[in-house]
C-alpha cells in the first residue's frame, strides 16, 4: 500500500513539474504543446509496482489545462455612445501613453463632439499596449480607442473579445536607392513634397542624418536648378601662322534674371467637430426667411451706473453684458413670442417659460452659444458670476453638453471685438437673436430742446449738441412667426430699460 501511494505521488509530482516548465517557456512554444496539455478527458497512467513480476498500478490523472487568453488577455477598450445620436468624436488629449498602467476610472483621454467635450475614463485594471488615433483624429462610437493588457487576477467580461500580446513592429522607413550601394533616405512627407515639385530624389544630395534627405535640400536644389547655368566661353581656334593674332573687343552683356520663387504647398484639412456642427447649423438656418432690424441705443447713463458701482467696491468686475441680458429678460415677459421654437415643418409654436439666453462666444474651438439658465429668476450680479464661469470653460475648452443646450434667445457681444453693426443668423430653433455694437462716443443732438423758443424759422440755424454713449444694436427674427412691428415694440422696450437703468435695478 505504501508503494501504491509513492507511485500515485511521483506520477502527480511529474504532470505538475512539466506544467511548470510550460508556463516558463516562451509564448510561441505553447503552440507547440497545446495539443498535448490541453486533454478534457481523464488519462489513465502505468506505474510499474515491482520490476520482477512486471506488475503495474492503474490510476487516473487529470491534465492541466492552460490558457493563452488568461495569460496574456488584452482587451480593446471601445468608445461608448455619449448619448445625442453622436457617431464620431475628435480626439483632443491623451491622458495615458502606451506602456502606461491605468486604474479604474482613471482618464483616458478627453474627446470633443459636435456639442461639448466629454472625458473618458477606463472600465479596466491594466497596462495600455496600443492607442488607435492621434490628437486630432477622429473616432468612431463602437470601436477601440486603446488595448488594455489586464492584471493577473482580473476577469474579462462576457462578450470581450481577448488577443495575445504581440511585439510592435518596428516602423518601416522608406529607403529609396540610387545603386545598391548607396542609400538614399527621405522621410514620406519629403516625398510627396519632391512629387509636387516633380524633383527626383536620385538628383539630390542628402545633408541629414546617414544621408537622409531633408525638405531644405529639395529647396535648394530647386533654386539651384532654377538659375539657368552660365554659357561656356568659346574657345577661339589659333590664327594662321601667316597672319597675326587680332584682338576683338567686346563689350560685357549683364543677364537679368527673374527672382527665384519656390512654391508654397497647399493645406488641406477636414471639416469636423464644431465647425461641422457649424456647417450644419448655418444651412439650415439659411433656409428659414428672417428680417433684421437696427437700433441705437443711448447707454450714457448705465456707463455712468457701471462706473459708480465700480468705484464704491473695487472688487466688483462687471461689463455692461449683464445689464443688457438682464434688460432682456424683462422685455421677454410682455413678448413671449421671441422666447419660442418652432417646430422643422413650422407647424407649431412652443412658448418656453424659462428665459435661457445664450451668449455667442469665439473659443480655441470654434463658435459656441452656451446659455445661462432662467435669467428671469437671477440678479444682475448673479447673472455676472454665471457669465464668467462660462467664460473660463469656453476658453479652456470645458463646456458641457447642459451648458450648450436649452437655449431661448441669443445674443452675439461683437462689441467686444470691435464690431458696430452686423446680420446675426438665427440659432434654430430659436426664433430671435441680437447683436450687440460697441459703445462710442460721439456728439448727438439734443432731442429735448424747447419747443417754445424764441426762435421763429422752421429750419434752426444753430441746435444743441451733446456727446453721449451710443450702441447699435441688430435683430435678426423669424419672419415665418414674428414681424417687423413686434421686434421693433421689443426693441423700444429694451432701449427704454437700458437708458433708464435705475428702472430696471427696481424691476430685478
Amino acid at each position: 500500500m505504501m508503494l501504491t501511494r509513492s507511485a500515485y505521488n511521483n506520477a502527480a509530482l511529474r504532470c505538475a513539474t512539466f506544467s511548470l516548465r510550460m508556463l516558463k517557456r516562451p509564448s510561441s512554444s505553447y503552440n507547440q504543446v497545446a495539443s498535448f496539455i490541453h486533454i478534457s478527458q481523464k488519462r489513465t497512467t502505468n506505474v510499474p509496482i515491482s520490476a520482477i513480476n512486471n506488475s503495474t498500478l492503474h490510476f487516473g490523472c487529470r491534465s492541466f489545462s492552460l490558457s493563452l487568453s488568461r495569460l496574456s488577455s488584452v482587451v480593446p477598450f471601445k468608445l461608448a455612445d455619449i448619448g445625442e445620436g453622436i457617431r464620431e468624436v475628435e480626439v483632443k488629449e491623451w491622458y495615458t501613453k502606451v506602456g502606461d498602467t491605468v486604474k479604474q476610472f482613471d482618464k483616458i483621454c478627453e474627446v470633443q463632439s459636435d456639442k461639448a467635450n466629454v472625458t473618458i475614463t477606463s472600465r479596466y485594471d491594466g497596462k495600455i499596449t496600443k492607442i488607435y488615433y492621434k490628437v486630432g483624429d477622429t473616432a468612431i462610437v463602437g470601436e477601440p480607442l486603446v488595448d488594455i493588457k489586464l492584471e493577473e487576477g482580473v476577469d474579462v467580461p462576457v462578450g470581450t473579445k481577448t488577443a495575445t500580446v504581440t511585439p510592435e513592429e518596428p516602423p518601416n522607413i522608406e529607403v529609396s536607392s540610387k545603386t545598391p550601394s548607396s542609400n538614399l533616405l527621405a522621410a514620406p512627407a519629403v516625398r510627396r513634397f519632391a512629387k509636387e515639385l516633380q524633383i527626383s530624389l536620385d538628383d539630390v544630395q542628402g545633408t541629414g542624418k546617414d544621408g537622409r534627405i531633408l525638405k531644405e535640400d529639395l529647396l535648394n536644389y530647386k533654386s539651384e536648378t532654377s538659375t539657368p547655368s552660365k554659357a561656356a566661353a568659346p574657345i577661339s581656334s589659333p590664327p594662321p601662322p601667316s597672319s597675326p593674332p587680332t584682338v576683338k573687343e567686346t563689350t560685357p552683356t549683364i543677364k537679368l534674371q527673374p527672382p527665384s520663387t519656390t512654391p508654397v504647398a497647399d493645406r488641406n484639412e477636414p471639416i469636423k467637430g464644431i465647425r461641422k456642427a457649424m456647417v450644419k447649423t448655418m444651412t439650415q438656418a439659411n433656409s428659414v426667411p428672417h428680417f433684421t432690424y437696427s437700433d441705437e441705443y443711448d447707454m450714457t447713463q448705465l456707463v455712468k451706473l457701471r462706473k459708480q458701482l465700480k468705484k464704491e467696491n473695487k472688487d466688483i468686475k462687471m461689463s455692461y453684458l449683464p445689464f443688457i441680458i438682464k434688460a432682456c429678460s424683462q422685455a421677454l415677459h410682455n413678448y413671449p413670442i421671441l422666447n419660442a421654437y418652432v417646430d422643422s415643418k413650422c407647424e407649431n409654436i412652443t412658448y418656453k417659460g424659462s428665459h435661457n439666453i445664450g451668449i455667442a462666444m469665439d473659443t480655441k474651438d470654434g463658435l459656441l452659444v452656451p446659455n445661462i439658465k432662467n435669467v428671469q429668476q437671477l440678479s444682475i450680479n448673479q447673472i455676472s458670476n454665471e457669465l464668467n464661469r462660462l467664460q473660463q470653460l469656453g476658453k479652456a475648452g470645458k463646456l458641457s453638453t447642459d451648458d450648450l443646450t436649452g437655449g431661448t434667445f441669443s445674443l452675439s457681444n461683437i462689441g467686444a471685438i470691435g464690431g458696430t453693426y452686423a446680420v446675426p443668423v438665427l440659432l434654430l430653433p430659436e426664433v430671435a437673436i441680437g447683436a450687440l455694437g460697441k459703445i462710442v462716443r460721439r456728439v448727438v443732438p439734443d432731442e429735448e430742446d424747447d419747443e417754445s423758443s424764441s426762435s421763429s424759422s422752421s429750419d434752426d440755424e444753430y441746435c444743441s449738441c451733446r456727446v453721449r454713449s451710443m450702441m447699435s444694436v441688430s435683430w435678426s427674427a423669424d419672419h415665418r412667426v414674428i414681424d417687423g412691428a413686434t421686434m421693433a415694440r421689443f426693441s423700444n422696450a429694451l432701449k427704454y430699460l437700458l437708458e433708464n437703468p435705475l428702472q430696471l435695478l427696481l424691476n430685478q
